[in-house]
């Protein structure tokens, strides 16, 4: 059932738009001006409006604007007894979800509504889901590291500027990345991973790149790469520092010239894609001992961001284990735990060498064998031990 309010200024239109919609178990609310239709719109918790097009004093158009700018997610269903392809364009275009012309068709009103209805389901849901997801890559945390962290993130992320950051395993490098991808320019683009760390050496070109067909055995059609499949947005090299030096060489062209070509081709794709990278290790000590490239390392480190261990920032870990009491909680669909100030003391005696990751895996595990109430002992049996 749903809330659907009517805009008419002819009775008789109002009540038989009410009858047919009552029939189909919605909630109907009547206004015979937009001046009363824009006050119900406020007041009361409406998921669709049907609106006449022509009424004296405030036209359908203009109420069409105000609703729009009210909520635009409300889906809005314009009516006109002067119905015409020009009315009704210009309708779409101020952002009506449909046209309907005078006399009714039951019918089409009917199948209208609930496409219209339908529609405002999948918005609300697509929310819900960019929420979640949102939550699921916050950077949480109130200290010094961190707040310089988010500092340098709202800085560079508006820009184009390459960006190379570095921290432990588990410290939280992609939800920086990520970050700086939501809050670009090319956020609306694709955000593409690589894991440098998990491709073998002898693929990483073809993962990167691309690759014709028959350029290799198993080469049975034409693909694209991590490049091209990021265009318009952002690239991510995770543990670029365990690439090889073949496959280095050719992400410096790519770099230098905005091109790359795919393995068994030698035609030039021009690519459009700001390229972050990361790495857990001290690429310096890498480039003396010739294991990585140190004009790719000027190429990449135009920022550097430095996510610092958890270990260094304990004060933020009564935050953590509020987010991922509420995420896990969440995502199991139970209750929150109590989670007692004596086991949060525990928690910051841990020497955390997992960083985020580890720390999340250990919140879990104690959301998952412990009562309503998490306590210090609690702490001290599931998590120490494995900790240490």
């Amino acid at each position: 059932m749903a809330n659907i309010l009517v805009i008419d200024d002819e009775r008789s239109i109002r009540n038989t738009l009410k009858d047919i919609l009552e029939y189909e178990d919605h909630k109907v609310f009547l206004a015979e001006n937009g001046t009363l239709g824009i006050e119900s719109f406020q007041k009361d918790k409406i998921d669709l409006v049907l609106c006449d097009i022509k009424m004296p004093e405030m036209d359908g158009i203009e109420v069409l604007e105000k609703i729009t700018e009210l909520n635009n997610d409300v889906p809005v269903v314009m009516i006109s007894g002067h119905g015409n392809i020009e009315t009704a364009v210009e309708s779409i275009k101020k952002g009506a979800y449909d046209f309907i012309s005078k006399p009714l068709d039951l019918n089409r009103l009917l199948v209208t509504v609930k496409n219209a209805l339908e529609r405002t389901d999948l918005v609300q849901e697509t929310k819900r889901l960019k929420k979640k997801i949102s939550r699921k890559y916050d950077i949480i945390g109130e200290s010094g590291a961190i707040v310089k962290v988010k500092d340098m993130i709202s800085k560079v992320a508006p820009t184009d500027a390459r960006v190379l950051i570095t921290g432990g395993n588990g410290s939280g490098k992609e939800l920086v990345a990520r970050w700086l991808h939501d809050q670009s320019n090319r956020s609306s683009g694709p955000f593409v991973e690589v894991n440098c760390a998990a491709i073998p050496s002898e693929l990483i070109e073809s993962e990167l790149f691309g690759h014709e067909k028959g350029a290799f055995t198993s080469a049975i059609k034409q693909r694209k790469g991590k490049f091209e499949q990021a265009e318009g947005g952002t690239i991510f090299l995770d543990e670029i520092g365990d690439m090889s030096l073949a496959a280095q060489a050719k992400v410096l062209r790519a770099l230098q010239e905005n091109k790359i070509s795919r393995v068994g081709s030698d035609k030039d794709i021009h690519v459009d894609v700001r390229i972050l990278a990361a790495t857990n290790k001290d690429l310096k000590t890498e480039i003396e001992e010739k294991k990585f490239r140190e004009d790719l390392y000027h190429r990449l480190s135009v920022i550097l961001i430095h996510v610092p261990a958890l270990n260094d920032r304990k004060e933020d870990i009564p935050l953590l284990v509020g987010h991922f009491n509420e995420l896990i909680c969440g995502e199991y669909g139970q209750p929150k735990k109590v989670i007692t100030p004596d086991a949060i003391k525990a928690l910051q005696d841990i020497n955390w060498t997992g960083n985020i990751r580890e720390f999340r895996n250990v919140v879990e595990r104690l959301i998952i064998l412990c009562d309503k109430q998490i306590t210090g002992k609690d702490v001290e049996a599931f998590a120490a031990p494995i900790s240490k």
